[in-house]
């Protein structure tokens, strides 16, 4: 699972394969934590993320969404993302 970001502690993953499964979605882990973030609406899906680092994902998301978007086609066929300007 490439690593497409790092900012602030926090890791952003997107799995790469065929068998990959709809809506697209990131991967993001932070110390122990770690949750799924809807790419098209910037949602948390699931998992356990503190308030402050699931408030600078959405919105990183939200500055980059259509590359993500663009990523997840990539990833979507075997092929391995693009990384991601982090936030500053």
């Amino acid at each position: 699972m490439p690593t497409i970001s790092m900012f602030f502690g926090i890791i952003v993953r997107m799995y790469t394969g065929k068998g990959e499964h709809n809506p697209p979605h990131i991967h993001v882990y932070y110390q122990d934590s770690k949750a799924r973030f809807d790419i098209s609406t910037g949602d948390l899906m699931d998992g356990n993320f503190p308030n402050r680092q699931t408030r600078l994902v959405m919105a990183w998301i939200e500055l980059h969404r259509d590359e993500l978007l663009a990523d997840w086609e990539l990833a979507s066929r075997g092929e391995k993302p693009f990384k991601i300007e982090p936030l500053h």
